[in-house]
């Protein structure tokens, strides 16, 4: 399976969970409600995963938690406030730099239509839409 096709599942499935739903729950209701999705469309994926941080070689006692870790190398965080701003952008920032990660889908389902955004980071940001 090619990089786009493990993000364009996570995404369809999202949006899929997000008409079933709608906007206005807290996000732990769209986490269990998500992971239920992807297990229904056999999207491997870990529920809260530690990402741990490193400093001069050492592994810091403080971590990360992301929402999900999908195919075991896409960073799923998700978000429900009525718009995204640059605050959780840059966490999925942080957590992609964190563990070495290169891919990360940011959603937002705290708006009518789910929101999402892709990022890529290998040294340096990409983003798509």
């Amino acid at each position: 399976m090619s990089r786009d096709e493990q993000t364009y599942a996570i995404i369809g499935a999202a949006m899929a969970m997000h008409r079933e739903l709608g906007h206005g729950f807290l996000e732990a209701v769209y986490q269990d409600a998500l992971a239920i999705e992807f297990a229904e469309q056999n999207i491997p994926f870990a529920r809260e995963v530690e990402l741990s941080v490193a400093y001069k070689g050492k592994i810091l006692s403080t971590a990360y938690r992301a929402d999900f870790l999908c195919y075991e190398e896409v960073v799923v965080e998700l978000k429900a406030p009525g718009r995204l701003t640059a605050k959780e952008e840059s966490q999925l920032i942080h957590y992609l730099r964190a563990s070495g990660i290169e891919r990360g889908l940011l959603l937002n389902f705290g708006a009518k239509s789910l929101q999402y955004k892709r990022m890529v980071f290998s040294g340096n940001l990409r983003e798509s839409a």
